[in-house]
């Protein structure tokens, strides 16, 4: 990664300022959290080359091989801490667009945190924040766009459902440019999002839905079943209507659309 090059054409008013980079770390969200402790400025971006102890969702190990763009972002939300989710669905939306505006490649996301291309995942996001009596002292989004690593490097359970920017354009991508882009559409979300509340960030994510109107399998708590994905509540929430004509909300839980399983 060229950092000068990212720093010179870079676009955002104070999303990536400063940059940290490393060659390789544990993990880009661990580090923004012990800089964010120590008092790093909002929009302090953390990027490396490579993860040793990469993870997703429910500490999820995920693989981060050379030529991915594996960064995490802090920042100071005016939210809730049941809010939080927001950001996640923020970023999923900008991610999608990002990759369908750049690439015109069919970007769409999987609820709660995936960002598909032609129903293979090539983006995962995990939002972490910090709560000091009861309030959001910092958030720290982390993402991982799969952009020209070679899918053969990861195990065989993982490729199955994943892709890369490389494969589907058949060429390397300029991560440089995925990233001031993306980093440019994130500031641009996050600004909408404060100013203007969670409404329009919603409308995205269901317009860039490929779930929703779908059969999907959902996991939660311990418990699994199957319905159609009918809609998402005003905070994100995925509601359900099961195959008896009752309807479920579901909060937190792992979804399969099952007309996109292998």
């Amino acid at each position: 990664m060229r950092i000068a090059e990212v720093e010179a054409r870079l676009k955002t008013s104070f999303v990536g300022k400063p940059i940290v980079y490393y060659p390789q770390v544990s993990s880009t969200n661990e580090v923004a959290k012990q800089l964010a402790r120590e008092g790093a400025a909002e929009g302090t971006v953390v990027l490396a080359e490579t993860q040793t102890s990469g993870h997703g969702r429910l500490r999820r190990k995920w693989f981060s091989p050379k030529g991915g763009l594996w960064f995490s972002l802090i920042l100071h939300p005016k939210l809730e801490p049941t809010r939080l989710p927001q950001l996640t669905f923020m970023t999923a939306a900008a991610t999608a667009k990002t990759i369908k505006d750049m690439y015109g490649l069919k970007a769409g996301i999987k609820w709660p945190n995936d960002v598909l291309v032609n129903r293979r995942k090539v983006c995962g996001i995990l939002t972490e924040g910090c709560m000091i009596n009861g309030k959001v002292k910092f958030a720290v989004v982390g993402v991982g766009v799969n952009a020209n690593i070679n899918l053969e490097e990861l195990p065989l359970t993982v490729r199955k459902r994943a892709t890369s920017l490389k494969k589907e354009l058949g060429k390397p991508v300029s991560r440089e440019e995925l990233l001031c882009r993306l980093l440019l559409r994130m500031e641009n979300a996050y600004l909408t999002l404060q100013r203007e509340g969670f409404s329009p960030i919603l409308e995205e994510v269901k317009s860039l839905s490929v779930f929703l109107g779908e059969r999907v399998k959902i996991a939660s708590f311990g418990e699994c079943f199957v319905g159609l994905a009918e809609n998402l509540d005003g905070d994100g929430a995925l509601i359900v209507r099961l195959e008896n004509g009752t309807r479920r909300k579901v909060v937190v839980g792992d979804l399969e659309v099952l007309s996109l399983e292998p």
